[in-house]
């Protein structure tokens, strides 16, 4: 019994070495810039940090795809540097020895980018997936509508003609009446 466990503990880390390879299939590179984006605040990238993106992705890849269950353990990161950059798969949660697609990693991802960025207090520009394209934020809406915006400045103008046709005729009224006076 314990040489079958061995085994299998055996083949689970040649698996995870082989999953685990810079440009590997499926494999997604990720840089992070918190000082970038942080400046003095900025925290450091710890266990925990490491932690909380494989949840975030497991909850990206939950979200996605609701027949199937990736939970915190199938999301694995490789090749962590200090200057925080690392590789990272996703694992099939039924065998933990393949990948998910990387199609399928990658939709979830863009699906759920702005959560992942809101938790690391990040944006496109200093949490980068190098493969994956960064998402287009909404259009931003004016807390004014643009035809209120139009309908004020042609106002403006009417009113500005208006005003400037009654002192040009009160001018030229008084320059009527002092010419007849002087005759």
């Amino acid at each position: 019994m314990l040489r079958v466990l061995l085994l299998i503990l055996s083949l689970v880390a040649i698996a995870h070495t082989e999953l685990c390879k810079p440009d590997a299939q499926n494999a997604f590179k990720v840089r992070l810039s918190i000082k970038t984006a942080l400046g003095d605040n900025a925290y450091a990238w710890d266990a925990n940090e490491e932690y909380l993106f494989k949840a975030m992705v497991a909850f990206a890849m939950r979200r996605y795809s609701s027949k199937r269950t990736t939970r915190i353990s199938n999301v694995l990161l490789c090749n962590v540097t200090d200057r925080v950059s690392f590789w990272f798969v996703v694992t099939d949660s039924s065998k933990n020895v393949t990948t998910v697609p990387g199609s399928e990693v990658e939709a979830a991802i863009r699906m759920n980018r702005n959560r992942i960025n809101s938790a690391f207090l990040l944006s496109d520009k200093t949490l980068q997936f190098l493969k994956i394209t960064s998402t287009l934020s909404p259009p931003v809406e004016p807390s004014t509508p643009v035809w209120l915006i139009v309908f004020g400045v042609v106002l403006c103008l009417i009113v500005a003609g208006i005003v400037l046709l009654v002192v040009g005729g009160i001018r030229q009224h008084k320059k009527a009446d002092s010419s007849m006076i002087e005759l």
